[in-house]
């Protein structure tokens, strides 16, 4: 086959997101530390070199790029920096949005697996338009999560004039296995005499499922009315327990609505790390003292630089060790649960996810803390398939059961 170079789609990406594929001179850094390249038959060095010869199609028409996690560890790896996961979010809204939702599925047709995840990945962008949820359930009842707390629903469901908004998540909101996070959070706000409250049934999906499964543009609908009900609230203060809601919040938001969103996005370990040092939190000696890991979210990591603030809240919980796994920081290994990469290919996430909980036992953890809900499900189910003897947390869980009774 006879290939003609264009610089049609390099151009593209530039005007897309920023990224430049010029810059790549093939040293293959991001496929040997990308963790789904092994699943790839096109590796992530690969369509950098495609994307600067300008073979669109050939990339939207194979699965590789539906098998990225979207954790940038490539993005760590390059020597100039360069994100092969912005390449592949531009190739995914070109794919759904030229082919799958315009009807021309031809192109993706003739590999039934990738057919089958695209598909999938449509009907999961269907459901949260429709429902403003991934769960596909009646959002009004995004506070099913407090019927057990000591003070239910007092005060968290749009509550005027507070300083503190708590964008909860889908994933917490809506998943009865999460529901343990938001508790814990609201009880360690609650317990701090933080003046707080919740969107209620109208907070609708931050819009991360929808960008990754190439539909960013029907996730505009949602930024804006997730940013006009924090404003009706007038809070000045949005805190977050989930690194992808924040990823979207903290990077997307103005650069989508065109707006600036005149109010400060926080994360839930940077609040917690300010009220631990304000001494509104006290801490007690650990019932069961051990070792305990971190693990690293991509979102908040990598994509967002915080990696001391959940480190620091560890080190000043009493009575545990912690220590780090052999993969960790910017080089942390994604728990498998990014990218939509469970609704496209589930098996591919829990061998990830095998991998990273494989790391926690190496280094005898009793406990392993992620700060993210999604990491703390796959790696939950990891834990579990392996028959590992180690307990998975969210951080604000851990610092939740460390306070002293009141």
């Amino acid at each position: 086959m006879t290939i003609v170079p264009t610089d049609a789609l390099a151009k593209r990406i530039r005007l897309a997101c920023g990224e430049n594929p010029a810059l790549c001179y093939q040293c293959q850094r991001c496929s040997s530390g990308c963790p789904t390249a092994p699943a790839m038959t096109i590796a992530p060095a690969q369509m950098m070199r495609m994307a600067q010869l300008g073979l669109e199609q050939r990339l939207v028409g194979d699965a590789s790029i539906w098998r990225c996690l979207g954790c940038d560890s490539c993005t760590q790896h390059c020597p100039h920096g360069v994100s092969v996961r912005r390449l592949v979010e531009t190739l995914r809204q070109v794919t759904m949005q030229a082919h799958y939702l315009a009807g021309a599925e031809e192109i993706f047709r003739a590999d039934e697996s990738l057919a089958k995840g695209i598909r999938a990945l449509g009907i999961l962008g269907s459901r949260v338009q429709a429902y403003r949820n991934v769960s596909g359930e009646d959002n009004a009842s995004r506070l099913a999560w407090t019927s057990n707390l000591p003070q239910q629903a007092e005060g968290l469901d749009r509550l005027s004039g507070v300083d503190t908004v708590y964008f909860v998540g889908c994933v917490s909101a809506m998943f009865p296995m999460s529901y343990g996070i938001p508790q814990s959070f609201v009880g360690i706000l609650r317990r701090a005499g933080l003046d707080f409250t919740t969107l209620g049934g109208e907070e609708w999906c931050c819009g991360y499922p929808l960008l990754m499964a190439g539909q960013l543009r029907q996730a505009r609908e949602m930024m804006a009315h997730n940013l006009a009900a924090v404003r009706a609230i007038g809070a000045s203060r949005l805190v977050m327990t989930c690194p992808s809601c924040y990823h979207m919040w903290r990077h997307l938001y103005e650069q989508e609505l065109g707006e600036p969103l005149g109010v400060q996005v926080v994360t839930a370990s940077e609040l917690l790390l300010d009220l631990l040092a304000e001494g509104r939190l006290p801490l007690g000696e650990a019932r069961r003292p051990g070792i305990v890991t971190y693990h690293d979210p991509c979102d908040l990591g990598r994509k967002g630089g915080h990696y001391e603030e959940p480190r620091e809240v560890l080190r000043r919980v009493p009575g545990y060790t912690l220590v780090e796994m052999q993969s960790n920081r910017e080089h942390a290994l994604c728990c498998g649960g990014g990218g939509d990469l469970e609704t496209f290919a589930p098996d591919l996430t829990a061998r990830v996810a095998a991998q990273r909980i494989a790391q926690a036992a190496e280094v005898r953890a009793s406990v392993l803390v992620s700060a993210c809900p999604q990491c703390v499900r796959t790696l939950t189910k990891a834990a579990r398939a392996q028959e590992l003897r180690i307990r998975v947390m969210d951080l604000v869980q851990f610092v939740e059961a460390s306070l002293v009774a009141q």
